[in-house]
């Protein structure tokens, strides 16, 4: 019943005219280019397409996702603080300031929306059931939106000083120091290394474009915030991205994530082109030459139309055996 009710969602998003979740989050990969890495105020991504979502919004101006089916409407911490990071890139572009309203507001539904875990660690929680293989109840949390929300948090406080994004963000930053059994995001694996999650399942998964984009939030708690924990963690995740970049390389395309499951989970054209601005940008932030040689790698291969077909067909039968 659970597979009936994901193919009958995903039929609904994909295929008939109606505002769905894809619509925010399919949009095309751009690289914002950050002048001062000292400092870096602009995020790393334009996220402009997100700050113009025209979907559902809730009365305090908060981005709202349609999954449709036995989901329905739904707040997103992820997007969220992605359409808030669009909405500030748009006010440093511009200096309008309806652009930095809306950045606030999602700082403030931050703010707010942080809560205790099980393990009484603060975390944004998703109020819903959602499919990835096995279902993630509610409610559950991510190391992709700790890290998204560590980077709105550290550019609200450095935009505006108000305490409580401080506080907020002083918070959040503890998922990033525990492991997941200490209702923490981090996991350490047998050889050492150190990952953020973006989805809290047994075994780990590493999603690349999850821990890259929660990576981003420990960048800026470092480089914004000045805490010296965090640029420890840096250290570490750019070691381990290092060491295991190769893992994510079919070849001819990228793969989502390392599930360990006997069919390689070969990522989306989307996934494909949003790892390759990642891994650009990695390398800006980081002075890791191996990160850009793996972009240049896939983009190469993403000029290949055999190339795609043949992981869009791999991609396709993933699913089906395994969602």
């Amino acid at each position: 019943m659970n597979k009936l009710h994901y193919w009958h969602r995903i039929f609904k998003a994909y295929l008939l005219p109606t505002t769905s979740q894809l619509s925010f989050w399919h949009g095309t990969p751009e690289i914002n280019p950050v002048p001062d890495l000292e400092y870096p105020k602009p995020y790393y991504m334009k996220f402009h397409y997100k700050a113009k979502y025209d979907g559902h919004f809730d009365e305090q101006g908060i981005p709202m996702l349609d999954y449709h089916g036995s989901i329905g409407l739904q707040y997103n911490p992820i997007a969220i603080a992605q359409y808030g990071l669009g909405n500030y890139n748009l006010y440093l572009d511009t200096n309008d300031i309806e652009n930095l309203n809306k950045f606030y507001a999602v700082a403030d539904w931050l703010t707010e929306s942080l809560k205790p875990n099980q393990k009484d660690v603060y975390v944004w929680h998703h109020y819903f059931d959602f499919e990835y293989r096995d279902t993630l109840e509610s409610p559950w949390y991510s190391g992709l939106a700790q890290g998204l929300g560590l980077s709105v948090l550290a550019r609200a406080y450095q935009e505006s000083n108000k305490r409580e994004y401080l506080e907020a963000h002083s918070k959040a930053w503890v998922s990033m120091t525990k492991k997941i059994d200490e209702g923490g995001v981090i996991d350490i694996d047998k050889d050492g290394n150190y990952w953020i999650e973006e989805y809290i399942v047994n075994p780990p998964t590493h999603i690349l474009n999850g821990f890259i984009w929660a990576l981003w939030g420990v960048y800026d708690t470092w480089k914004l915030l000045e805490i010296e924990l965090a640029e420890d963690l840096l250290k570490k995740c750019y070691r381990t991205l290092d060491k295991n970049i190769e893992n994510y390389d079919h070849g001819y395309w990228s793969l989502y994530d390392q599930a360990g499951l006997p069919l390689n989970n070969m990522a989306s054209s989307f996934y494909h082109k949003l790892h390759i601005v990642q891994l650009e940008i990695l390398s800006n932030l980081s002075g890791n030459h191996t990160f850009q040689k793996y972009a240049d790698k896939w983009r190469s291969c993403n000029s290949s139309n055999f190339h795609k077909y043949r992981a869009l067909f791999n991609k396709s039968v993933f699913k089906i055996l395994y969602y």
